[in-house]
């Protein structure tokens, strides 16, 4: 599908995907944040936040698209894969990558709050750990942003009518 020198592109491509999962979440009216997961050049793995639906905080976009990526190609072991997501992935994500032997994990957004690829902490550079990834920010950060933005303004109004109409 890519050639191997049009990482970029390849990048852009499969964020995009990623961006449709994350659309797909919030839809649901979950955080907008989607993922998935390469091999060879193509999506073995698919996810967006469910927490609110499942009820389930390990409901992350990152934690679905894994556990599909394993089922598909029938080993936890996702060696020579990547992680596509349109937040930075939080502790419990970035570990699940680690664990999983994700290469590389590539994000578009920072996430201030909770990211663990730098902005918080950043446990693909810690030593001690087995395996490490490497990590690439900002593809698709723009689209990524402005979908989290929207969602967060369209929920804060809504919370803001609901008052509002409690209060007549």
């Amino acid at each position: 599908m890519f050639e191997q020198q049009d990482t970029a592109g390849q990048d852009e491509f499969f964020m995009g995907r990623a961006l449709e999962e994350a659309r797909l979440a919030a839809d649901q009216g979950e955080v907008p944040v989607g993922a998935v997961v390469t091999h060879n050049g193509r999506i073995i793995g698919r996810g967006h936040n469910g927490c609110e639906r499942l009820q389930d905080a390990t409901a992350h976009a990152e934690m679905i698209a894994i556990t599909a990526a394993s089922q598909t190609i029938g080993t936890w072991r996702l060696e020579e894969c990547t992680l596509y997501v349109t937040l930075e992935p939080c502790p419990m994500c970035m570990g699940a990558a680690l664990n999983s032997r994700i290469a590389r994990v590539v994000y578009a957004a920072p996430e201030p709050k909770a990211g663990a690829c730098g902005s918080i902490i950043d446990l693909s550079t810690l030593d001690g750990f087995n395996h490490q990834c490497t990590v690439t920010a900002g593809i698709g950060a723009e689209r990524s942003s402005m979908l989290l933005k929207s969602f967060f303004k369209q929920l804060r109004e809504e919370k803001k009518r609901v008052r509002k109409n409690k209060d007549l």
